[in-house]
């Protein structure tokens, strides 16, 4: 571990994720993570370099290589924090929770690796009212935990892949030509993306039970076919086509029924008056809620094929139709109560991107080559990710709390830190641990009578 003038807590996380790297390569990262989490402006490489106060030691060649050159992978940098992370912030023997999304960090010029026009919620519509972002789109995988000084769950960013969109063919339509995105192998999808991620989880753990939360857009067949230790949990699609389970072999010639009569859709069985609706009190983002639930099993064949899944309805008890949300697992063991809770964690990893682009500076390095934008976001994530890490261990939350309140004082609900809150007091022992007073060492004599020679001699 290099010689640094930070805290001995964060010294020693850091030398945790040293096998991922070479000598060379360890000492740069610990630099440009300090400087990284140190930053205050916008978070270039050079701004890193500042932040650390190796702008003027360092040529900035040497940072910007270690993104686009050095030997390391953010893959097993990734599981390297992730075995940490299981280790103190998971429960012995639970399942790993898990949840998977895209978002999409904006980038300028056309010579920027992987950077396209995509979907972007948060964009103003433009023309025809759709809107579009240009830049890179990630697909993240994040550790759901609950901190002892939290009340709601947070996200932890570990494992990441670029999209990189198909590119587009002519076809002709009647009226003209349009194009549209072929199918290849080479360029595979979010969901497919995912998929890659979660195996390299069931691989590092394989006897851990895993919980996988996504939204509606990944749940499609890219996650059929998990090991039984594996669950599914997501929002499902209004206009699914669901199944009753397989019915029993009739003794007829030919094939078997693979699944059996379409089931009516969700708008029609919530609006049933035969649908038997029950109450349940559920604990969301540290308080609890009351909520309508109608829960059956049946097949989702067109997604996980002839494996059974469990459909829950929720609304509010002052709806009489309809439904709010509709919840699909493959884990027929939970409870109703236990899947919407569960999937309701899913937003912690939305809150991660937030404070990714709005705190941590994630995605504001303006590298093009393919490596280095490959790792970039990949580096600010897991910085994230340690700061939430050191703060579980070392944070006093009680004292952050509490003096939130005395600067805030219409801020009197909150009750727990933020990711902001973790930032600053990081940013705080970082200060302390750089001018804390050293011992100062007695002089010599040497070094007393050089200075005093000069005035001997005039005094002569």
């Amino acid at each position: 571990m290099p010689a640094l003038p930070i805290a001995g807590s964060l010294a020693a996380l850091l030398s945790l994720l040293s096998p991922a790297f070479t000598a060379p390569s360890f000492e740069t990262f610990c630099w440009l993570a300090i400087g990284f989490l140190a930053r205050v402006g916008e978070h270039t490489v050079t701004g890193m370099l500042q932040a650390a106060r190796r702008e003027r030691r360092w040529h900035h060649s040497r940072a910007h290589e270690f993104f686009s050159r050095a030997r390391w992978c953010p893959d097993r940098l990734g599981l390297l924090l992730l075995d940490f992370l299981v280790a103190t912030l998971v429960p012995a023997g639970a399942p790993l929770r898990l949840a998977v999304d895209d978002s999409l960090f904006g980038r300028t010029g056309r010579k920027v690796y992987g950077a396209a026009y995509h979907y972007d919620a948060t964009a103003a519509a433009g023309a025809g009212g759709r809107q579009l972002g240009f830049g890179n789109n990630w697909v993240v995988l994040a550790l759901v935990v609950r901190l002892p000084c939290g009340r709601r769950a947070f996200g932890l960013p570990v494992l990441f892949r670029l999209w990189l969109p198909a590119p587009r063919v002519k076809s002709r339509r009647a009226g003209g030509e349009a194009s549209r995105r072929r199918r290849d192998p080479a360029y595979p999808s979010k969901p497919e993306l995912a998929r890659r991620l979660v195996d390299l989880v069931a691989a590092r753990y394989p006897g851990r039970a895993l919980e996988l939360l996504g939204d509606a857009a990944y749940a499609t067949g890219a996650l059929a076919g998990l090991p039984a230790r594996a669950t599914v949990t997501s929002r499902l699609k209004a206009n699914a086509a669901l199944y009753e389970p397989k019915p029993p072999p009739t003794g007829k010639r030919g094939r078997p029924a693979l699944k059996g009569k379409r089931l009516p859709g969700l708008k029609q069985i919530a609006d049933d008056p035969t649908t038997a609706w029950q109450q349940t009190t559920v604990s969301r983002g540290g308080t609890t809620e009351t909520v309508c639930w109608h829960s059956f099993a049946c097949l989702w064949y067109g997604v996980f094929g002839g494996q059974p899944v469990r459909i829950v309805l929720v609304r509010t008890p002052k709806r009489t139709g309809g439904y709010d949300i509709a919840l699909v697992s493959t884990d027929l063991r939970a409870s109703a109560q236990q899947l919407i809770e569960r999937y309701d964690e899913r937003w912690s990893i939305e809150l991660c991107f937030q404070d990714a682009k709005q705190l941590t500076g994630v995605g504001e390095a303006r590298n093009r080559t393919r490596k280095a934008v490959e790792r970039t976001v990949p580096f600010g994530f897991l910085c994230q990710t340690l700061v939430i890490a050191w703060y579980a261990l070392h944070g006093k939350a009680d004292a952050d709390v509490h003096q939130r309140r005395l600067s805030a004082p219409w801020y009197q609900q909150k009750r727990s830190p933020s990711y902001q809150d973790m930032l600053v007091s990081l940013r705080r022992e970082l200060i302390i641990a750089q001018y804390r007073t050293v011992t100062a060492h007695a002089p010599t004599t040497t070094q007393i009578s050089q200075p005093a020679r000069p005035l001997k001699t005039t005094a002569a």
